[in-house]
């Protein structure tokens, strides 16, 4: 009888917690659709915390420097920091989550104006900043699992894909804000 090997055992121990988060993910992705394109606007005349926009704005900006600083950090081996920065990228992300939810659940999907300049590079934009955030959900519940859990060299391997996924997102919601916004004052 042989006796696994710790990486064998490692795998299959993280096996339950991959597989959990990638249940949420995918089902945090549905409920997004679902909030925006299908469930009904409460307040679609847009009264409500019109500020919003502009605070999922700030908050992603916040998420990605947040994100260069953590990098810079770990590029120094200033484990401490780097994770104080990373914990603080993820906070920042997890408000802009709420306050998207929130914008969207009021508000209902918002339209690029059809005349609006800059079209045909603010839906190609928009498209992967959402294709590239559905990625990046589980990549990072992934890379924090792994860090949390003092899984160090799975970590790593995970992060050098979830670091420029994330800070993707974060850069891109911040360019589909303005873009927007300009749009709309057009």
């Amino acid at each position: 009888m042989t006796t696994p090997t710790p990486s064998a055992n490692s795998r299959s121990s993280t096996t339950p917690a991959i597989v959990a988060i990638l249940i949420i993910s995918a089902a945090a992705t549905l409920f997004l659709f679902w909030l925006i394109y299908i469930h009904p606007a409460s307040d679609a005349s847009s009264t409500r915390f019109a500020f919003l926009p502009a605070l999922n704005a700030m908050l992603n900006g916040l998420s990605a420097t947040a994100l260069l600083i953590g990098f810079t950090f770990i590029r120094a081996h200033r484990i401490a920091a780097h994770r104080a920065s990373m914990t603080t990228a993820f906070v920042f992300s997890t408000l802009f989550l709420v306050s998207y939810i929130l914008h969207h659940a009021l508000h209902g999907d918002v339209r690029y104006p059809l005349h609006a300049a800059y079209r045909s590079l603010y839906l190609p934009l928009l498209a992967s900043h959402i294709i590239m955030a559905i990625v990046t959900l589980p990549l990072v519940l992934v890379t924090f699992f792994f860090s949390l859990t003092g899984r160090f060299p799975q970590h790593r391997k995970v992060a050098r894909w979830t670091f420029p996924l994330w800070l993707y997102v974060s850069i891109t919601g911040v360019m589909t804000y303005v873009m927007l916004r300009l749009a709309q004052g057009s």
